[in-house]
């Protein structure tokens, strides 16, 4: 049976802000809609669901995110998932320029964990705060230096 992977959706606290986070780092909002009824509270679980949804699109068109910020019931705050946390742990992007991407996620107030760190000598990375407390990877692959 094949299986394709639709989106990954993330609870957040200010729609507007966390769209505002992605598409600065290069994503696209393909759609948003508001959310209730007799469907959305049978496939969610929960009775009364009624959310503002975007959804997300990376440039090349493999990746989506779908975000979605909860008018009923209350969002349940909690604290920022660690990094060795059982359970959804973090999104990851490719970038061009990590610390082009860096500083686009400052203008958000969101920083690096602890630093940029380099993986082998292929890949700079880090792990970002984002909106909401979303841990973020961003990664950019080190192309070897040229003979020549």
């Amino acid at each position: 049976m094949p299986i394709t992977l639709e989106n990954v959706a993330i609870a957040v606290r200010d729609l507007d802000a966390t769209i505002a986070f992605f598409t600065d780092l290069g994503l696209t909002v393909i759609g948003r809609d508001e959310v209730s009824g007799e469907w959305a509270d049978t496939a969610v679980g929960l009775d009364g669901n009624h959310a503002k949804i975007a959804m997300l699109q990376t440039p090349d068109g493999n990746g989506r995110i779908e975000l979605f910020e909860y008018i009923h019931p209350d969002a349940i705050e909690t604290t920022p998932t660690l990094p060795n946390e059982i359970g959804m742990h973090r999104i990851a992007f490719s970038v061009d320029d990590i610390d082009e991407s860096l500083a686009i996620a400052a203008k958000h107030g969101c920083t690096p964990l602890r630093g940029v760190a380099t993986y082998a000598d292929i890949y700079k990375l880090t792990y970002v705060r984002g909106p909401s407390g979303i841990i973020v990877m961003l990664a950019q692959e080190l192309k070897p230096a040229a003979n020549g």
